[in-house]
């Protein structure tokens, strides 16, 4: 992996916990909110803690939907992970809050399986249809139906 993909990666991991952060601490100051009166929840985003939680989690997904172009979901979300450690040094030290043992032994378990995923390749090899078909769509042996496709399948999703 490159040093971009890498950075891509950290973004994606201190813009969610960054993002969450800001926001928890701004619903904190605005209180409570409902769906069903729509002022409330205008005014909470007002909140200029809330208004920049909600552009760093839209950094977040960004950058996450960026890293999804290049790697595998099962890379991708495990590294995201890390963001739990982050996120619950931020609420303990910058926000105050009470985080448990319990808490803490489970950010570790999560932690340390990200170092299990982090080992294998970022992208797992694909076999490409050549027909234009898509990997969901077409058929091989591997999944037990025939090596070979009988019907052609359009983009509707019609078999002709």
């Amino acid at each position: 992996m490159t040093f971009r993909k890498y950075l891509v990666l950290a973004g994606v991991t201190v813009f969610a916990a960054a993002g969450d952060s800001m926001l928890s601490h701004g619903m904190k100051q605005t209180g409570n909110i409902s769906l069903h009166h729509l002022q409330g929840v205008i005014f909470a985003v007002r909140n200029p803690f809330v208004a920049v939680g909600i552009l760093l989690l839209l950094a977040f997904f960004a950058s996450y939907m960026n890293s999804l172009s290049w790697a595998d979901l099962t890379y991708v979300l495990p590294a995201t992970s890390l963001g739990y450690l982050l996120l619950a040094l931020v609420a303990k030290f910058a926000l105050h809050e009470e985080v448990s043992p319990m808490r803490w032994l489970g950010i570790a378990l999560i932690s340390g399986g990200v170092g299990f995923v982090a080992g294998g390749p970022a992208l797992t090899s694909q076999e490409h249809d050549h027909e234009g078909k898509s990997p969901l769509l077409a058929k091989n042996a591997r999944n037990g139906a025939p090596g070979e496709v009988d019907a052609r399948v359009v983009s509707s999703g019609v078999q002709q």
